[in-house]
């Protein structure tokens, strides 16, 4: 009975993993009820654009400002890592409550850098983007027989000449009944929630709604700037407002104010809210999908093959052959060796710069745990979309935690090839939590630089800035000398065999290693490409990434192949003599970042053609070089660890003095 609930267990287990490849997510927060004229707050996030990829705060264009002052909403440290600077906004609504033609205010007229500043903004196509209840506004349009989905709308549009600017506002927003069975009354709006404990079988009998839906269409509308002088905000503006979203009738022009007004409607839908955020995930292209997977197993069970045929054929029998033989047949056949077993008593000699070697592995581990855990914990829906920043925050999270993880190995590894020596494991330790951190701090902070230069949001302010330093020299850093204490306790793995005093001297070859193991990477690479282009699209291109069911099949396969790949090439160099295995079989599957890197740039030239400036192909091209050094260190860790095991077991097997 016991092991039918433990099947049933890991049923459930396989079945959500593979559901979340479609989407599936906990919603993360509770719904909230609004009574009928219940008042409803817009806020607005940071104007972004694919042209720029640099976000800039909603108000630094001459828009309408909410009465009390501009006010940041509570945001956690994903958000401001992500550039999202969430404030209230001018836009009221009243729950179920139809309103047209509302006046929001009249701007002062545009000054020389307002319009200079506006015009800019309408070129480099950025989007305002908007949030009720923690829904981003989602526009569509028509193209020929296809309906498109955006979140945001643009600023304004360029024709021929001129300038013209959406400053009329149609919204749409979906509500369904609020069900009182099995949930929580959540009172409250915003960020200010209040969750009460339903009360008696009865309920409340006053209708409530949630907001399921928020679609927007922005209109431009010339307005007569002199009708509404003596208008009062949320009046009713004096004429009818017609909105068609096809025309534009409205142009900016230097010392002309802007009139700004809105409407909007309510409309009974039957989305459920456990299902508001299915518009935003839709994910076409499934297929794809499952292509790249079946595509990453095709090179596996390539590469399986071969290591199978190099355990089975080869090792297996060269093996056994030598285990038959006795004594004096076993010292004749030692004189007349060929292949890996001529370096067996150079095998395990310490490699070039062993302490960089085991800093690298350790902050592989380290990054490696992190990308498996996060991943994992979005598969399984842990990190909803209507959680921003959840996903940035998670992943510092477990890269802290699994400081314990790096250091442990490093210092192990570092022990292992120092034959048990413990001189140094503080140094070690020292280093792998300074290494990869080190060098993310000196690109992030380049690249913040530009930011600031250009007074974007994206730029990391200073005081969060502080907050990362604290959290890297207070938590991460000393778990990293707790997990190097742990690894400088633990027994170091012991050689099976003895190394020689004096080195074999490497045969000549006709090929330079280097280019077998550069080529190496294309394989790993394979395997990944295709999900790269939803990643890369999802970063830059603004679109949602939420099928992390897919990423997390695709990078189980990834590590595999990286493992295969390096196994296979070690027993190559093993072959041809050539016992210089340990940093070749780190770059082995660590090529890899190479051609993501080539990738990134092919990416650059003929996906984001749009662009603009240097300061942005910057950018894109720093974060790029972060993320490839980020892949190359949990590849490579990938592929040494597991030629380590294969040549300790391989030698292990054998007796050769």
């Amino acid at each position: 009975m016991g092991s039918f609930n433990q099947f049933r267990i890991w049923v459930l287990t396989i079945c959500l993993v593979f559901q979340s490849g479609y989407g599936f997510y906990l919603p993360g927060s509770y719904p909230h009820k609004y009574g009928v004229g219940d008042p409803l707050s817009v806020k607005v996030n940071s104007l972004t654009s694919i042209d720029t990829e640099m976000p800039f705060s909603y108000y630094s264009l001459p828009f309408c400002q909410p009465e009390g002052g501009v006010k940041d909403s509570a945001e956690n440290l994903g958000e401001l890592l992500m550039g999202d600077r969430i404030e209230n906004s001018p836009y009221l609504f009243k729950m179920y409550t139809n309103e047209t033609e509302i006046f929001l205010c009249k701007s002062d007229p545009l000054s020389a850098d307002d319009f200079k500043i506006l015009k800019k903004r309408i070129d480099e196509m950025y989007q305002v983007n908007l949030i009720l209840d923690n829904l981003p506004a989602i526009r569509y349009t028509k193209k020929e027989i296809y309906v498109l989905r955006w979140t945001g709308y643009p600023v304004g549009v360029k024709l021929q000449d001129d300038y013209y600017i959406f400053n009329h506002l149609k919204f749409n927003v979906l509500v369904h009944k609020y069900e009182e069975a099995n949930m929580a009354r959540v009172m409250g709006t915003g960020d200010a929630a209040e969750v009460i404990p339903s009360a008696g079988k009865g309920g409340s009998d006053v209708p409530g709604y949630m907001v399921v839906g928020f679609e927007v269409v922005p209109c431009s509308v010339v307005h007569n700037a002199d009708s509404v002088k003596n208008l009062k905000k949320y009046g009713k503006y004096p004429n009818q407002v017609k909105c068609d979203p096809n025309t534009v009738s409205m142009p900016i022009k230097k010392g002309q104010p802007i009139v700004f007004t809105y409407e909007v409607t309510f409309e009974e839908s039957d989305i459920k809210w456990p299902s508001r955020w299915d518009a935003y995930l839709k994910m076409e292209g499934s297929k794809v999908h499952w292509f790249s997977i079946l595509n990453s197993l095709m090179v596996i069970t390539f590469l399986a093959g071969i290591v199978l045929v190099i355990f089975l054929r080869t090792v297996r029998r060269d093996l056994t052959r030598y285990e038959e033989l006795d004594k004096e047949a076993q010292a004749q056949m030692n004189e007349e060796l060929s292949g890996w077993k001529l370096v067996v008593g150079d095998v395990f000699r310490a490699p070039t710069n062993p302490a960089l070697l085991c800093i690298m592995v350790g902050n592989g581990v380290q990054i490696l745990g992190m990308a498996v855990v996060t991943i994992l914990f979005a598969a399984l829906g842990f990190m909803s979309p209507a959680s921003r920043g959840t996903l940035i925050t998670g992943m510092l999270f477990f890269y802290m935690i699994l400081g314990i993880a790096a250091g442990y190995v490093a210092v192990r590894l570092w022990r292992t090839i120092g034959c048990g020596d413990y001189k140094g494991w503080v140094s070690v330790s020292w280093k792998v939590a300074c290494f990869f951190p080190g060098i993310a701090f000196l690109i992030l902070t380049t690249l913040n630089f530009l930011l600031w230069g250009s007074h974007s949001t994206g730029a990391i302010p200073f005081s969060l800035f502080v907050i990362l330093l604290l959290l890297w020299f207070c938590i991460s850093v000393p778990l990293t000398l707790v997990g190097g204490y742990f690894g400088a306790k633990a027994p170091h793995i012991e050689y099976p065999v003895r190394t020689n005093q004096i080195p074999r001297e490497i045969p000549s070859q006709r090929y330079p290693s280097w280019l077998l193991v550069l080529g190496a990477g294309t394989l790993p690479f394979g395997t990944l490409f295709i999900e790269l282009f939803f990643i890369m699209s999802s970063i830059w291109m603004g679109r949602v990434y939420y099928v992390f069911g897919f990423l997390f099949i695709v990078m189980i396969l990834l590590v595999v192949v990286c493992a295969e790949v390096s196994l296979v090439l070690t027993y190559m160099h093993l072959c041809v003599e050539d016992w210089k295995w340990w940093w070749k079989s780190f770059f082995a599957s660590g090529s890899v970042a190479i051609y993501i890197f080539l990738y990134s740039i092919n990416y650059l030239v003929f996906d984001l053609k749009s662009l603009s400036g240097p300061v942005s192909a910057t950018l894109y091209l720093g974060y790029s070089l972060f993320m490839v050094l980020a892949i190359m260190l949990a590849t490579g860790t990938v592929g040494f660890l597991s030629s380590f095991w294969f040549v300790h077991y391989l030698f292990s097997s054998v007796k050769l003095d």
